[in-house]
């Protein structure tokens, strides 16, 4: 189990994920990307890569199109799905762009084969890319219908051996219920997998918390927008909130 403190210090984890929601990009916009919130990110991912941080990203393809919600509107799904895979690349390969505008060495692995645009997803190769000190992004999630990229960011967070995911949201950990709509809602400085499951609350998906539960992998839930939280989770600050066993 990872642990937190309040030391000052170097890094606590030499690997990590970042899981960004595609919504994360979109700043105030309703839709789309807002490319100062982008260059936002890569400075703020900039800050760990220095540190020495083994970084890789998975991000979401919602402010763009959002596969589940079409599917509700009669779109078969599969098809929905495969559309927002496709989201989820053009995200990475923004991102992939402001990252190397702040000298940061960058591939984007696609689940989905498009050799034009990024590589395909190879685990040791990703994994040596993490090595040789670049940031690898995940693009198209599983690259199979019916999963989300928070299942994704679960798979690939254990496949090359990140010691930490980091979710990344609008909000400053995991409440008892939506802080916005219910001001008693009670914020969880730790909770365990099992009683996410059980109060359903919106971490991840069941799927992804399954899993992240049956291999012990922690995950802190924290506010991106905060600046400097990244670089404080990395630290092993109490930002946020900590899922673990």
């Amino acid at each position: 189990m990872a642990k937190r403190t309040t030391d000052r210090g170097g890094p606590r984890y030499k690997r990590v994920l970042l899981k960004l929601s595609g919504e994360a990009l979109m700043g105030e916009q309703p839709y789309g990307i807002d490319s100062s919130v982008v260059q936002y990110m890569a400075k703020e991912i900039k800050e760990i890569y220095k540190m020495g941080v083994q970084v890789a990203v998975v991000i979401g393809g919602g402010n763009i199109f959002r596969g589940v919600e079409a599917s509700t509107k009669g779109m078969e799904r599969a098809t929905a799905d495969y559309m927002g895979m496709l989201a989820t690349v053009i995200n990475a390969l923004a991102l992939q762009n402001a990252l190397e505008k702040e000298g940061v060495p960058t591939r984007v692995q696609s689940a989905i084969e498009m050799r034009e645009l990024a590589e395909p997803y190879i685990r040791r190769r990703a994994v040596r890319h993490l090595e040789k000190g670049r940031v690898v992004i995940f693009a198209a999630g599983t690259g199979n219908p019916y999963f989300t990229t928070d299942t994704a960011a679960s798979l690939r967070a254990m496949e090359i051996g990140a010691e930490l995911i980091m979710k990344a949201t609008k909000v400053d950990g995991v409440y008892s219920d939506d802080p916005q709509k219910n001001p008693r809602a009670r914020k969880y400085r730790k909770i365990t997998y099992m009683d996410v499951l059980k109060k359903g609350l919106h971490v991840m998906d069941s799927t992804a918390i399954s899993l992240c539960m049956d291999n012990a992998l922690p995950i802190v839930v924290f506010n991106v927008r905060k600046k400097g939280n990244i670089r404080k989770v990395i630290e092993g600050k109490n930002v946020g909130t900590l899922v673990s066993l």
